[in-house]
């Protein structure tokens, strides 16, 4: 869905890492977007989304209901002042691996930074060399931080985004649903649409549109 709305927006998509799913798609992913004004529309997309449908897995053909979190983090200015502790971090190497667990690498190169203090977790494997991978690594984690530090200033003023819900399977943002019926329901703003597979190709503009009016 993100990765068709990109290409609506002429945004360029640069994959970091993922986590293929047991049997089917994905655990994770993460990628970084590139283009104008990217972050201001896409952190109205954090938080719990609900999918409903027929699963293909299920050989009653029975409807299913499942869930994914969207975590969404800027990229700041290369000049921020934040400085991390090499005692703060644990650092491991592995080896890269694609689909089906199949080697893309001879050597190890990816690599897993853990800050401790913070328990944030980067790990970096789409890099062509170790060295790289760490820098990337450490960038990724660095804006993270700021973040943090960011959040944590906006805190002392106001809340100018408004009461947020804990990110959780409870307080789902949206509703995607394809079966009995089709409809995507954002349930911030109550904002309906009833083309779900348009949604899931990138049509998301009336969500988002919809909560900058509201300053959300």
């Amino acid at each position: 869905m993100y990765n068709r709305w990109c290409d609506k927006k002429g945004y360029k998509i640069s994959l970091i890492d993922y986590l293929d799913g047991d049997t089917a798609g994905y655990k994770s992913i993460s990628f970084e977007v590139i283009g104008n004004n990217a972050y201001g529309y896409l952190k109205t997309e954090k938080g719990i989304h609900r999918l409903i449908r027929l699963s293909p897995f299920d050989s009653g053909n029975r409807r299913h209901t499942s869930f994914a979190s969207v975590e969404v983090t800027p990229i700041y200015d290369n000049n921020i002042n934040i400085e991390i502790k090499e005692t703060d971090i644990r650092i491991d190497i592995f080896r890269s691996s694609g689909a089906g667990g199949q080697s893309v690498n001879t050597t190890d190169s990816a690599v897993r930074i853990t800050h401790l203090p913070t328990k944030i977790v980067v790990t970096i494997q789409n890099e062509r060399s170790q060295l790289q991978n760490k820098e990337k690594a450490l960038e990724i984690l660095k804006n993270k931080l700021y973040d943090i530090e960011v959040k944590n200033k906006e805190k002392e003023l106001k809340n100018i985004q408004g009461v947020r819900k804990d990110i959780n399977f409870g307080s789902q943002i949206r509703t995607y649903t394809l079966h009995p019926y089709s409809l995507v329901k954002d349930h911030r703003t109550n904002t309906e649409y009833k083309d779900a597979l348009g949604v899931l190709d990138g049509d998301i503009d009336v969500f988002i549109n919809e909560l900058l009016k509201e300053g959300k």
